[in-house]
């Protein structure tokens, strides 16, 4: 145990934030560099080390939180990042962008506020880059089997990376022009810096994990040509197809989908743009979706210079604490407060958009909607709640309905499908294809960037096994797995 009195003699310390009025003139990360450091010891020492740690099992890798924790109080950096690396490839990633559904686990939230996991996670890791403990592990001798990964997000580089480790030559294929997926444009630079991206990319490369950009499976390769050329495919697409509002004026110019937005921000940071081609400068934007997505629309908006910013949620705002169906340790949906929301903007809760009213050139100019209720389970539009709010620019950010059908990798590698539209998989991550495998999104459905990296990982195990007969790697989950999150 790392100091048996921290959960009583101090009290939680998160990370410090830049001043509002500072940080909307860029678009670094939002905290203080640095401010986390001094005060993390402290704060890892609040860990109880627990005889039954809850947090392992609100954590779908399985991180060995106590132990890192008790590493980081005694200022070992070198050991909590072996400790933190054993179960994470990218604790960078899930430090700065993870909702710590581990934090809502935490015996200590029982009754007190949480440990500070997700902030002890990140310094670990920022100082294990920092100190070089951060290093290319090639594999000592090559296998001779060759693997492609279709898609560089979390699942994909989690899957290639431990694939690449165990001696088997793999190619990640993604078609966008960069590598990192969500990761790369769909996370603004605010939430994290992409510099954060290409040092592992570099890491991988350096193993020997080769990428392929530009490239989309189903389009520009089709899928029997990539069965030939490799022993076994790992299918970490994604679930890119984004839910659409059908109500009238969705078709008038100025109503995008989050990521048909968000990804224009950020390659202005990766300098293809001078400006972005579509910007909420000097515009009243709403952005229709009350998660995390619709936040990251909110912050680009505010730095862009909106003149507004709503945020419209079809259901109720949450409350402050865990309502009595969502006891601890489970993930309770409670009401946050983001850095973008922080710097402003107005939320709106229990509303349905109507439709949309444009101008004779066909823009956007104004958005109709109605209060909504439970009436019998089912949400119904309150009578004489109609009203309208100006929006010369809509994001839509109401998630995601499953892997993009229509490039033809579904019906080209002849896949199944399960109830909810995913690709099926079995206990192994295998599809009813022999050789070929699905992690992420593409087979779970929307999600979490810890499920992607834990169900990469988990994947590369049922490769390893499938091209070797017998895998060392490790598993830290079962396609049917929820943990205690949703």
């Amino acid at each position: 145990m790392a100091d048996p009195k921290g959960f009583l003699t101090h009290g939680r310390e998160v990370a410090k934030s830049r001043p509002v009025d500072v940080r909307l003139k860029d678009w670094n990360e939002v905290y203080v560099p640095g401010s986390l450091l001094p005060i993390i010891s402290k704060q890892a020492g609040r860990c109880m080390d627990c005889g039954i740690p809850f947090c392992h099992n609100g954590c779908p890798l399985g991180n060995l939180i106590p132990e890192w924790n008790d590493y980081a109080y005694r200022e070992d950096w070198t050991s909590a990042s072996e400790r933190l690396h054993a179960t994470n490839n990218f604790p960078e990633f899930t430090g700065r962008l993870c909702p710590a559904p581990c934090e809502s686990a935490c015996v200590l939230g029982i009754n007190q506020p949480a440990v500070t996991i997700k902030n002890v996670e990140v310094s670990i890791i920022d100082k294990a880059w920092e100190t070089g403990d951060v290093a290319a592990q090639a594999p000592e001798r090559l296998s001779g089997k060759t693997v492609a990964v279709i898609g560089s997000g979390p699942a994909g580089l989690a899957a290639a990376q431990q694939l690449t480790r165990a001696g088997h030559t793999v190619a990640v294929y993604e078609r966008a022009d960069r590598i990192g997926g969500l990761l790369r444009y769909g996370i603004p630079e605010f939430k994290m810096e992409k510099r954060h991206i290409n040092r592992r990319i570099e890491q991988m490369r350096a193993e020997g994990t080769r990428f392929r950009t530009g490239i989309e499976i189903g389009r520009d390769l089709k899928a029997k040509d990539l069965r030939k050329r490799y022993d076994a495919v790992v299918i970490a697409a994604g679930a890119t197809t984004a839910r659409d509002l059908p109500v009238p004026g969705r078709e008038l110019k100025g109503v995008y989908q989050a990521m048909e937005y968000l990804p224009l921000a950020n390659k202005v940071q990766e300098g293809d743009f001078v400006a972005p081609p579509v910007t909420a400068e000097g515009k009243h934007v709403v952005v229709i979706g009350g998660g995390d997505t619709g936040a990251d629309c909110v912050g680009t908006a505010h730095r862009q210079g909106a003149a507004s910013v709503t945020q419209l949620e079809i259901m109720p705002c949450p409350g402050e604490d865990r309502s009595p169906g969502q006891p601890w340790p489970t993930f309770p949906m409670l009401y946050k407060v983001t850095s973008a929301h922080e710097e402003g903007g107005e939320r709106v809760y229990s509303v349905s958009t109507t439709h949309f009213e444009g101008d004779e050139h066909g823009n956007v100019q104004w958005l109709h909607l109605s209060e909504v209720e439970f009436i019998d389970g089912r949400l119904t539009q309150k009578p004489g709640t109609e009203r309208k709010i100006p929006a010369q620019l809509v994001t839509l950010a109401m998630g995601f309905t499953g892997t993009d059908q229509d490039n033809g990798l579904v019906s080209q590698f002849g896949l199944d499908l399960d109830e909810r539209g995913n690709i099926a998989r079995d206990a192994d991550f295998a599809t009813n294809v022999p050789g070929v495998y699905v992690a992420g999104d593409a087979g779970r459905g929307q999600s979490l960037i810890v499920w992607a990296i834990a169900e990469g990982r988990s994947a590369a195990r049922g490769v390893d096994r499938f091209l070797t007969g017998a895998s060392e790697l490790p598993a830290p989950i079962r396609p049917t797995d929820r943990s205690l999150m949703v």
